[in-house]
């Protein structure tokens, strides 16, 4: 797989065209489609680096095309283009596989600059580190990229694993929306993705045991061992 390959998916023959210039004169090998059934069938010839992939497309729409691309086990980062940006579509996106998404119209530099960081962060997921953090009954080890509460192992995706272990490694401390936008996704953006993560842990956690996670009403989150009764 190409590293800078990029497959854009717009119906929008203008945007699809700005967005593919953009890319292009910042070092990336672009190809752009404007269908779904094109960009499924691009993904099966050539898989992409990663995928900027509009919502509203003829035929299938961008939300299928990025749950179909999960069913096939392909990993590929998504980032969606969307006219609709509401928290239902978003947390809709991101539930189905979605790495990040940005709202029409948008700033071509500031697309280039969440590409970047997507493509950054998921280098980082494949060079795990080699430490095990623990935190009361809960256990991540960064050198296999596995989690486990009360000796249960918890499947977690690279966002969810990298959001985990930046709260593992502050344990106690309130980290802003804005600090964890900066060290986990590697920008600054809507604190609605954050939530929306942190929802994902808990749903994943709490169920095996007391809650971990504790937010600070207007500040952010905190990663704190159950109070001893």
């Amino acid at each position: 797989m190409d590293e800078n390959a990029i497959l854009v998916v717009e119906d929008d023959p203008n945007i699809r065209d700005i967005v593919e210039v953009a890319l292009r004169f910042h070092g990336f090998r672009v190809t752009g489609v404007e269908t779904g059934d094109d960009a499924l069938t691009e993904v099966d010839r050539d898989p992409p680096a990663l995928i900027v992939l509009d919502v509203m497309l003829p035929g299938i729409d961008g939300f299928e095309v990025c749950r179909r691309i999960r069913a096939a086990g392909k990993h590929i980062p998504v980032i969606f283009l969307t006219a609709r940006d509401t928290p239902t579509d978003t947390v809709r996106g991101l539930t189905l596989g979605g790495d990040d998404y940005v709202a029409k119209p948008f700033s071509v530099e500031a697309l280039v600059a969440r590409v970047r960081a997507v493509l950054r962060r998921t280098a980082l997921s494949d060079e795990p580190g080699s430490g095990v953090l623990r935190v009361a009954d809960l256990e991540l080890d960064e050198s296999r990229w596995e989690v486990r509460r009360a000796g249960v192992p918890v499947d977690l995706s690279p966002t969810e694993f990298r959001l985990l272990a930046f709260l593992m490694e502050h344990p106690g401390l309130v980290l802003t929306k804005r600090q964890l936008l900066e060290h986990v996704w590697g920008y600054e953006g809507s604190s609605q993705v954050v939530e929306t993560y942190i929802s994902y842990l808990r749903r994943k956690l709490d169920p095996l045991g007391p809650p971990l996670i504790h937010t600070q009403r207007g500040v952010g989150y905190a990663l704190r061992p159950p109070q001893a009764p």
